[in-house]
């Protein structure tokens, strides 16, 4: 759970950084899409690997629920959660909302079946398309919430889980981890928001 998690946190900035080139015009950001699509090897492979990384995600959270139902096949008569945060609760809730976002994502952006306009020559187009549709950018916005979300705890429990926990330096941690999830909120966001509001240059 831990070591797959840190390849797809580690992701998750990387494509938010090669994203936000959007604020700079088309021309930029098709140029990106494009050289992206120059190194079919190193595009595929990245993918492949985070495919995989997300499937051993997945498999891990569901072996540790099967670990906890066993430990405690009785649920508690009244519960009363001590130490832990929502976000910690929330985790096997947010999982699966995100992969379904994932799935969708990838059929908008990816392979155009999102049911709006798609131009594989336009990602730039594309984008605004399918950010102009209150609904899409509405589903957006909630499933970066929710990955913000999960990371924030993931981000601080991956540390613990590889050995790294301290009474001092943990809470700081979590006030980092907490930082870290809420600046790539904003940066996601950001871009359905410009869209609908008009700030993000227009080419027709």
């Amino acid at each position: 759970m831990a070591v797959s998690g840190v390849v797809l946190a580690g992701f998750v900035p990387a494509h938010l950084l090669g994203n936000l080139q959007i604020f700079i015009g088309p021309d930029k950001f098709n140029n990106y899409a494009r050289e992206l699509k120059q190194l079919p090897a190193l595009l595929w492979t990245v993918r492949s690997g985070l495919l995989v990384m997300a499937a051993l995600h997945i498999w891990s959270s569901l072996q540790l629920a099967v670990v906890k139902s066993e430990a405690r096949p009785q649920g508690y008569v009244k519960r009363k959660p001590v130490g832990s945060t929502y976000a910690a609760r929330s985790m096997y809730v947010t999982g699966p909302i995100l992969a379904a976002f994932v799935v969708y994502h990838l059929m908008q952006f990816t392979f155009g079946v999102g049911g709006t306009a798609y131009v594989e020559s336009d990602p730039y187009g594309n984008v605004m398309n399918g950010f102009r549709v209150p609904a899409v950018s509405i589903f957006y916005i909630v499933a970066m919430a929710l990955l913000c979300l999960h990371l924030r705890h993931g981000l601080w429990s991956i540390l613990q889980t590889l050995g790294f926990h301290h009474p001092r330096y943990s809470p700081r941690i979590k006030v980092a981890a907490t930082v870290v999830a809420i600046l790539i909120f904003l940066g996601f966001i950001s871009m359905p928001i410009a869209v609908l509001a008009g700030a993000i240059p227009q080419i027709f």
